[in-house]
């Protein structure tokens, strides 16, 4: 006896084809839409089907559905998914709707990223990197523990403020310096957030900052998810 299940998720109905197309995008197959009597539409990619069905007033802005995709190579999806998108878009979108988010090593032993469609559902792939799946106590030292803390209210919450008060408390200590990958991990999440709230111009000097810190060969590969996803948010 085998079961399955298959995630069926909201989509505003004047939004299905652009819904259809942003997976597509992904590397989907559309294997049903109906636009009437009502929306309905069936997306598949191996063995990940998502259904979703129409809502004539379903607010995007508004949404908390979604669901979570388990994979054995989450890098390797990440690279397809940023390449669809971008040949679809002509860039990366990393804010408003769709959107992708970036490649992230959590504390709860998953790496893992978010993509949020046309419609708002946020959907979650993650691979697990350790056995233990409980959340990690936050570090002690001072800069660690902020990033710890300001991507699970981030990712996790969806707390954006709350993110961004942690990370600029610790960025305006004068008595106290983050290591190079510390400072630009945090510059980069905060101008991440910075887009994402509309702070179009805050972003954009956040970012540059990131990008001046210099960093070593070995700085570099540390810091590789992190410099990935400046060079999405500057494209």
């Amino acid at each position: 006896m085998a079961e399955t299940t298959i995630p069926m998720l909201p989509c505003r109905s004047s939004l299905v084809q652009p819904v259809v197309d942003f997976y597509t995008a992904l590397g989907f197959r559309t294997t049903y839409l109906q636009k009437s009597p009502y929306v309905y539409a069936v997306v598949e990619r191996g063995a990940v089907e998502l259904q979703l069905y129409g809502m004539k007033d379903y607010d995007p802005a508004a949404s908390h559905s979604g669901c979570y995709v388990l994979t054995d190579d989450v890098d390797a999806l990440h690279t397809a998914f940023r390449a669809g998108l971008k040949a679809a878009h002509g860039r990366v979108p990393t804010r408003g709707l769709p959107r992708i988010g970036p490649l992230k090593d959590m504390s709860y032993g998953v790496r893992q990223f978010l993509m949020t469609d046309p419609t708002g559902n946020t959907i979650r792939v993650g691979q697990p990197i350790s056995e233990d799946q409980s959340h990690r106590p936050a570090p002690k030292e001072t800069f660690a523990r902020a990033l710890h803390l300001a991507d699970l209210f981030a990712d996790s919450k969806q707390d954006l403020p709350g993110a961004a008060k942690i990370i600029d408390r610790v960025l305006g200590l004068t008595d106290e310096t983050p290591t190079p990958v510390q400072k630009v991990r945090l510059l980069v999440l905060r101008g991440d957030i910075a887009q994402r709230m509309g702070e179009t111009e805050r972003a954009a000097g956040l970012l540059a900052e990131a990008a001046a810190v210099r960093l070593g060969p070995d700085e570099r590969e540390s810091a590789a998810d992190t410099l990935a996803r400046l060079a999405d948010l500057r494209g």
